[in-house]
Protein backbone atom coordinates (compact mmCIF):
# COMPACT_ATOMS: atom_id res chain seq x y z
CA UNK A 1 0.00 0.00 0.00
CA UNK A 2 2.84 2.42 0.93
CA UNK A 3 4.62 1.63 -2.37
CA UNK A 4 1.50 2.56 -4.34
CA UNK A 5 1.30 5.93 -2.56
CA UNK A 6 4.97 6.77 -3.33
CA UNK A 7 4.53 5.70 -6.95
CA UNK A 8 1.43 7.85 -7.36
CA UNK A 9 3.18 10.90 -5.80
CA UNK A 10 6.18 10.42 -8.14
CA UNK A 11 3.96 10.21 -11.23
CA UNK A 12 2.08 13.37 -10.19
CA UNK A 13 5.39 15.23 -9.64
CA UNK A 14 6.68 14.18 -13.07
CA UNK A 15 3.42 15.22 -14.70
CA UNK A 16 3.50 18.64 -12.95
CA UNK A 17 7.13 19.22 -13.86
CA UNK A 18 6.56 18.33 -17.48
CA UNK A 19 3.58 20.70 -17.52
CA UNK A 20 5.66 23.70 -16.41
CA UNK A 21 6.63 25.92 -19.33
CA UNK A 22 10.10 27.43 -19.17
CA UNK A 23 10.14 31.25 -19.16
CA UNK A 24 12.45 32.57 -21.85
CA UNK A 25 13.40 35.97 -23.20
CA UNK A 26 15.57 37.64 -25.81
CA UNK A 27 17.70 40.72 -24.93
CA UNK A 28 16.14 43.96 -26.14
CA UNK A 29 17.38 47.40 -27.08
CA UNK A 30 15.83 50.19 -24.99
CA UNK A 31 16.64 53.20 -22.85
CA UNK A 32 17.69 52.51 -19.26
CA UNK A 33 18.64 54.65 -16.30
CA UNK A 34 19.95 54.09 -12.80
CA UNK A 35 18.39 56.16 -10.04
CA UNK A 36 18.38 56.62 -6.27
CA UNK A 37 15.03 56.73 -4.54
CA UNK A 38 14.30 59.53 -2.06
CA UNK A 39 11.28 60.99 -0.32
CA UNK A 40 10.71 64.27 1.41
CA UNK A 41 8.72 67.48 1.77
CA UNK A 42 8.19 70.54 -0.37
CA UNK A 43 9.49 73.69 1.36
CA UNK A 44 9.16 77.34 0.50
CA UNK A 45 12.57 78.79 -0.25
CA UNK A 46 14.12 80.44 2.83
CA UNK A 47 11.32 78.96 4.93
CA UNK A 48 11.94 79.45 8.64
CA UNK A 49 10.25 79.44 12.03
CA UNK A 50 10.25 82.87 13.62
CA UNK A 51 11.10 83.21 17.32
CA UNK A 52 11.08 86.21 19.63
CA UNK A 53 14.22 87.32 21.47
CA UNK A 54 12.30 88.17 24.63
CA UNK A 55 9.47 87.00 26.86
CA UNK A 56 6.09 88.60 27.28
CA UNK A 57 2.44 88.49 26.31
CA UNK A 58 1.36 88.59 22.68
CA UNK A 59 -0.26 92.02 22.31
CA UNK A 60 -1.25 92.16 18.63
CA UNK A 61 -1.04 90.37 15.27
CA UNK A 62 -0.53 92.68 12.30
CA UNK A 63 -0.82 90.11 9.49
CA UNK A 64 -2.98 87.12 8.68
CA UNK A 65 -1.99 83.67 7.48
CA UNK A 66 -1.44 83.65 3.74
CA UNK A 67 -0.61 87.37 3.53
CA UNK A 68 2.54 88.61 1.85
CA UNK A 69 5.15 90.49 3.88
CA UNK A 70 8.22 92.57 3.10
CA UNK A 71 11.58 92.27 4.80
CA UNK A 72 11.49 94.33 8.00
CA UNK A 73 7.69 94.45 8.17
CA UNK A 74 6.22 93.96 11.67
CA UNK A 75 4.31 90.70 12.01
CA UNK A 76 3.30 90.84 15.65
CA UNK A 77 3.94 92.73 18.89
CA UNK A 78 4.74 91.46 22.37
CA UNK A 79 4.18 93.53 25.48
CA UNK A 80 6.59 93.49 28.42
CA UNK A 81 6.19 96.18 31.10
CA UNK A 82 9.65 95.63 32.59
CA UNK A 83 11.33 96.24 29.24
CA UNK A 84 9.35 99.45 28.71
CA UNK A 85 10.20 100.79 32.19
CA UNK A 86 13.88 99.94 31.70
CA UNK A 87 13.90 101.94 28.49
CA UNK A 88 12.25 104.96 30.13
CA UNK A 89 14.71 104.80 33.03
CA UNK A 90 17.62 104.63 30.60
CA UNK A 91 16.29 107.72 28.81
CA UNK A 92 16.13 109.64 32.10
CA UNK A 93 19.68 108.63 33.03
CA UNK A 94 20.87 109.57 29.56
CA UNK A 95 19.24 112.98 29.84
CA UNK A 96 20.77 113.55 33.27
CA UNK A 97 24.25 112.65 32.08
CA UNK A 98 24.00 114.70 28.91
CA UNK A 99 27.06 116.95 28.54
CA UNK A 100 24.86 120.01 28.08
CA UNK A 101 23.27 119.36 31.48
CA UNK A 102 26.72 119.28 33.09
CA UNK A 103 28.04 122.42 31.43
CA UNK A 104 27.22 124.50 34.55
CA UNK A 105 29.53 122.35 36.67
CA UNK A 106 32.30 122.60 34.11
CA UNK A 107 31.80 126.37 33.74
CA UNK A 108 31.99 126.86 37.51
CA UNK A 109 35.30 124.99 37.62
CA UNK A 110 36.63 126.98 34.66
CA UNK A 111 35.90 130.23 36.58
CA UNK A 112 37.62 128.89 39.69
CA UNK A 113 40.59 127.79 37.58
CA UNK A 114 40.88 131.25 36.07
CA UNK A 115 40.69 132.93 39.51
CA UNK A 116 43.24 130.51 40.95
CA UNK A 117 45.49 131.09 37.97
CA UNK A 118 45.36 134.86 38.41
CA UNK A 119 46.13 134.57 42.12
CA UNK A 120 48.95 132.13 41.39
CA UNK A 121 50.50 134.49 38.83
CA UNK A 122 50.07 137.49 41.15
CA UNK A 123 51.64 135.67 44.11
CA UNK A 124 54.50 134.62 41.82
CA UNK A 125 55.16 138.26 40.91
CA UNK A 126 54.97 139.41 44.53
CA UNK A 127 57.37 136.66 45.59
CA UNK A 128 59.94 137.71 42.96
CA UNK A 129 59.71 141.33 44.13
CA UNK A 130 60.18 140.31 47.75
CA UNK A 131 63.21 138.23 46.83
CA UNK A 132 64.82 141.23 45.05
CA UNK A 133 64.17 143.46 48.05
CA UNK A 134 65.60 140.82 50.38
CA UNK A 135 68.68 140.58 48.17
CA UNK A 136 69.11 144.38 48.61
CA UNK A 137 68.75 144.03 52.35
CA UNK A 138 65.28 145.53 52.39
CA UNK A 139 62.42 143.93 54.28
CA UNK A 140 61.99 141.31 56.91
CA UNK A 141 62.48 137.52 56.71
CA UNK A 142 58.91 136.94 57.83
CA UNK A 143 57.64 138.96 54.83
CA UNK A 144 59.62 136.73 52.46
CA UNK A 145 58.36 133.58 54.15
CA UNK A 146 54.75 134.83 53.90
CA UNK A 147 55.17 135.56 50.19
CA UNK A 148 56.59 132.05 49.63
CA UNK A 149 53.72 130.50 51.59
CA UNK A 150 51.12 132.46 49.62
CA UNK A 151 52.77 131.43 46.34
CA UNK A 152 52.77 127.70 47.25
CA UNK A 153 49.15 127.84 48.41
CA UNK A 154 47.96 129.55 45.24
CA UNK A 155 49.96 127.13 43.07
CA UNK A 156 48.43 124.13 44.87
CA UNK A 157 44.93 125.57 44.57
CA UNK A 158 45.44 126.25 40.87
CA UNK A 159 46.61 122.69 40.20
CA UNK A 160 43.80 121.27 42.35
CA UNK A 161 41.12 123.06 40.31
CA UNK A 162 42.72 121.86 37.06
CA UNK A 163 42.74 118.24 38.29
CA UNK A 164 39.12 118.50 39.44
CA UNK A 165 38.21 119.87 36.03
CA UNK A 166 39.90 116.98 34.19
CA UNK A 167 38.35 114.42 36.55
CA UNK A 168 34.90 115.90 36.02
CA UNK A 169 35.35 115.85 32.25
CA UNK A 170 36.39 112.18 32.31
CA UNK A 171 33.48 111.34 34.61
CA UNK A 172 31.01 113.15 32.36
CA UNK A 173 32.42 111.44 29.25
CA UNK A 174 32.22 108.02 30.90
CA UNK A 175 28.71 108.54 32.26
CA UNK A 176 27.54 109.92 28.93
CA UNK A 177 28.90 106.96 26.98
CA UNK A 178 27.69 104.45 29.54
CA UNK A 179 24.21 105.98 29.65
CA UNK A 180 24.14 106.06 25.86
CA UNK A 181 24.99 102.36 25.65
CA UNK A 182 22.44 101.51 28.32
CA UNK A 183 19.79 103.44 26.42
CA UNK A 184 20.74 101.75 23.13
CA UNK A 185 20.55 98.36 24.84
CA UNK A 186 17.16 99.18 26.38
CA UNK A 187 15.83 100.35 23.03
CA UNK A 188 17.19 97.21 21.38
CA UNK A 189 15.46 95.04 23.96
CA UNK A 190 12.26 97.00 23.43
CA UNK A 191 12.56 96.59 19.67
CA UNK A 192 12.71 92.82 20.27
CA UNK A 193 9.06 93.12 21.29
CA UNK A 194 8.30 93.64 17.59
CA UNK A 195 8.73 90.52 15.47
CA UNK A 196 9.74 91.51 11.94
CA UNK A 197 10.02 89.45 8.77
CA UNK A 198 13.55 88.63 7.64
CA UNK A 199 12.57 88.21 3.99
CA UNK A 200 10.14 89.26 1.30
CA UNK A 201 7.67 86.39 1.32
CA UNK A 202 4.47 85.01 2.79
CA UNK A 203 3.23 84.20 6.30
CA UNK A 204 2.27 80.53 6.03
CA UNK A 205 1.30 80.02 9.67
CA UNK A 206 0.77 81.99 12.88
CA UNK A 207 1.46 79.64 15.76
CA UNK A 208 0.22 81.80 18.68
CA UNK A 209 -2.84 83.85 19.56
CA UNK A 210 -3.25 87.27 21.16
CA UNK A 211 -3.01 87.03 24.96
CA UNK A 212 -0.70 84.02 25.01
CA UNK A 213 2.52 84.06 27.02
CA UNK A 214 5.57 83.62 24.79
CA UNK A 215 9.32 83.26 25.33
CA UNK A 216 12.44 82.88 23.16
CA UNK A 217 11.73 79.12 22.83
CA UNK A 218 8.19 79.67 21.50
CA UNK A 219 7.82 79.46 17.68
CA UNK A 220 5.58 82.32 16.62
CA UNK A 221 5.21 82.06 12.85
CA UNK A 222 6.34 80.19 9.73
CA UNK A 223 7.54 82.45 6.91
CA UNK A 224 8.96 81.64 3.49
CA UNK A 225 9.12 82.63 -0.15
CA UNK A 226 5.74 83.14 -1.79
CA UNK A 227 6.88 82.00 -5.25
CA UNK A 228 9.93 79.77 -5.08
CA UNK A 229 9.77 76.25 -3.63
CA UNK A 230 12.47 73.64 -3.04
CA UNK A 231 12.42 69.87 -2.60
CA UNK A 232 13.93 68.74 0.69
CA UNK A 233 14.56 64.99 0.61
CA UNK A 234 16.36 62.34 2.61
CA UNK A 235 18.95 60.11 0.92
CA UNK A 236 20.34 57.00 2.60
CA UNK A 237 24.02 57.04 3.55
CA UNK A 238 24.66 54.07 1.22
CA UNK A 239 23.59 56.14 -1.79
CA UNK A 240 24.87 59.61 -0.90
CA UNK A 241 28.24 59.12 -2.63
CA UNK A 242 26.37 58.78 -5.95
CA UNK A 243 24.57 62.11 -5.62
CA UNK A 244 25.99 65.19 -7.37
CA UNK A 245 24.60 68.70 -7.82
CA UNK A 246 22.89 69.20 -11.15
CA UNK A 247 21.57 65.63 -11.41
CA UNK A 248 18.07 65.22 -12.81
CA UNK A 249 15.20 64.37 -10.45
CA UNK A 250 11.84 62.88 -11.41
CA UNK A 251 9.21 63.83 -8.85
CA UNK A 252 5.77 62.36 -8.12
CA UNK A 253 3.31 63.80 -5.61
CA UNK A 254 0.11 62.55 -4.00
CA UNK A 255 -1.45 65.93 -4.79
CA UNK A 256 -0.81 65.41 -8.52
CA UNK A 257 -1.31 61.70 -9.10
CA UNK A 258 -0.29 60.40 -12.48
CA UNK A 259 1.97 63.38 -13.20
CA UNK A 260 5.77 63.47 -13.16
CA UNK A 261 7.64 66.72 -12.55
CA UNK A 262 11.25 67.44 -13.25
CA UNK A 263 13.80 68.99 -10.90
CA UNK A 264 17.57 69.05 -10.36
CA UNK A 265 19.83 68.59 -7.34
CA UNK A 266 20.81 72.03 -6.03
CA UNK A 267 22.41 71.33 -2.66
CA UNK A 268 23.78 68.42 -0.62
CA UNK A 269 23.98 69.11 3.10
CA UNK A 270 27.39 67.77 4.15
CA UNK A 271 26.46 66.21 7.50
CA UNK A 272 24.55 63.00 8.17
CA UNK A 273 21.56 62.83 10.47
CA UNK A 274 22.68 60.26 13.03
CA UNK A 275 19.11 59.37 13.99
CA UNK A 276 17.99 58.05 10.60
CA UNK A 277 21.39 57.59 8.92
CA UNK A 278 20.51 59.85 6.01
CA UNK A 279 21.58 63.07 4.34
CA UNK A 280 19.37 66.02 3.44
CA UNK A 281 19.47 66.83 -0.27
CA UNK A 282 17.73 69.84 -1.82
CA UNK A 283 16.34 70.14 -5.33
CA UNK A 284 14.95 72.94 -7.50
CA UNK A 285 12.01 72.48 -9.84
CA UNK A 286 12.66 72.63 -13.59
CA UNK A 287 9.04 71.83 -14.31
CA UNK A 288 6.79 72.45 -11.33
CA UNK A 289 3.10 72.20 -10.52
CA UNK A 290 1.06 75.36 -10.90
CA UNK A 291 0.09 75.35 -7.21
CA UNK A 292 2.35 74.31 -4.36
CA UNK A 293 2.18 74.45 -0.57
CA UNK A 294 4.88 73.89 2.04
CA UNK A 295 5.08 70.42 3.62
CA UNK A 296 3.52 68.55 0.68
CA UNK A 297 4.87 64.99 0.48
CA UNK A 298 6.67 63.73 -2.61
CA UNK A 299 8.70 60.79 -3.86
CA UNK A 300 11.69 61.24 -6.14
CA UNK A 301 14.09 59.30 -8.30
CA UNK A 302 17.48 60.98 -8.64
CA UNK A 303 18.93 59.91 -12.00
CA UNK A 304 22.52 58.78 -11.45
CA UNK A 305 23.24 57.72 -15.03
CA UNK A 306 21.27 56.83 -18.13
CA UNK A 307 21.87 55.28 -21.56
CA UNK A 308 19.86 55.14 -24.76
CA UNK A 309 19.51 52.04 -26.97
CA UNK A 310 21.17 49.79 -24.41
CA UNK A 311 20.99 45.97 -24.59
CA UNK A 312 18.89 44.93 -21.59
CA UNK A 313 17.38 41.86 -19.95
CA UNK A 314 15.05 41.50 -16.96
CA UNK A 315 17.00 41.40 -13.69
CA UNK A 316 15.27 38.12 -12.81
CA UNK A 317 17.25 36.45 -15.64
CA UNK A 318 20.59 37.45 -14.11
CA UNK A 319 22.28 34.83 -11.96
CA UNK A 320 24.73 35.84 -9.23
CA UNK A 321 24.99 39.29 -10.83
CA UNK A 322 27.26 38.02 -13.66
CA UNK A 323 25.76 34.93 -15.33
CA UNK A 324 22.80 34.15 -17.59
CA UNK A 325 21.42 30.75 -18.66
CA UNK A 326 20.86 30.05 -22.35
CA UNK A 327 18.22 27.63 -23.65
CA UNK A 328 20.78 24.83 -23.73
CA UNK A 329 21.21 25.25 -19.98
CA UNK A 330 24.72 26.63 -20.23
CA UNK A 331 25.90 29.43 -17.93
CA UNK A 332 27.21 32.41 -19.86
CA UNK A 333 29.42 35.05 -18.24
CA UNK A 334 28.21 38.58 -19.01
CA UNK A 335 29.40 42.07 -18.18
CA UNK A 336 26.68 44.27 -16.76
CA UNK A 337 26.25 48.03 -16.77
CA UNK A 338 23.38 50.24 -15.62
CA UNK A 339 20.73 48.62 -13.44
CA UNK A 340 17.27 49.72 -12.45
CA UNK A 341 14.64 47.93 -10.41
CA UNK A 342 13.42 45.74 -13.30
CA UNK A 343 16.17 45.59 -15.94
CA UNK A 344 19.93 45.43 -16.30
CA UNK A 345 22.20 46.52 -19.14
CA UNK A 346 24.34 43.81 -20.76
CA UNK A 347 27.59 45.20 -22.14
CA UNK A 348 29.16 41.96 -23.39
CA UNK A 349 28.73 38.17 -23.39
CA UNK A 350 25.45 37.86 -25.35
CA UNK A 351 23.57 39.64 -28.12
CA UNK A 352 19.99 40.16 -29.25
CA UNK A 353 19.89 36.70 -30.84
CA UNK A 354 20.69 34.88 -27.60
CA UNK A 355 17.60 33.28 -26.10
CA UNK A 356 17.74 33.08 -22.33
CA UNK A 357 15.77 31.15 -19.81
CA UNK A 358 14.95 32.18 -16.29
CA UNK A 359 17.21 30.62 -13.63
Amino acid sequence: MRLRVYTLFFLILIHYSCGQKEETVYPQRENISESVFASGLVKAKDQYRAFANTSGILKALYVQEGEGVNAGEVILEITNETTRLNRETAELVRAYTDRRENMAKLKDLEINIELAKNKYENDSILLERQKKLWAQGIGKAIDLEQRELNFENSKTLFRSFKLRYEDLKREIDFNEKNAGKSLALSRSLESDLLLKSKIDGKVYALLVEVGEMVNPQTPLAIIGSAEVFILEMQVDEYDIAKIKTGQRILVTMDSYRGEVFEAKVSKINPIMDERNKSFTVEGEFVKRPETLYPNLNFEANIIIQSKENALTIPRAFLLKEKFVIDTQGDSVLVQTGIKDLQKVEIQSGIDEATQLKKP
